[in-house]
């Protein structure tokens, strides 16, 4: 699905029109992940999930991978009442105890 909100965050991206949170800066540098190759991976993100009535703004939940072709699940988000910019909440790396094996959907624990 490539439309909505994820359409919307990658043309911010794009423009240049975004910031990584402090909290997602962190989650990156303790698992030794460059921030700009995730910023250039929103162009081949997957939605996993959107919250497009999420009270701080919409945001959706996407499925990249780092450069050693490992998952990472990325939130963005757009701030409520406003158009720009696309703000990177938080990042991580899936569980597999959680996910499914493509990571894009939860399992039942």
């Amino acid at each position: 699905m490539t439309h909505g909100i994820l359409s919307q965050v990658r043309a911010l991206v794009a423009a240049g029109k975004m910031k990584v949170s402090l909290h997602a800066a962190q989650e990156l540098g303790n698992d030794g992940i460059l921030i700009e190759p995730v910023i250039d991976g929103i162009a081949n993100a997957t939605e996993i999930e959107s919250y497009p009535a999420y009270h701080k703004g919409p945001c959706v939940l996407v499925l990249q991978f780092d450069e050693g072709g490992m998952p990472l699940h990325l939130l963005w988000g757009i701030p409520a009442r406003a158009e720009q910019p696309a703000v990177l909440v938080t990042a991580y790396r899936p569980d597999p105890d959680r996910w499914d094996a493509s990571f894009t959907r939860r399992t039942r624990t």
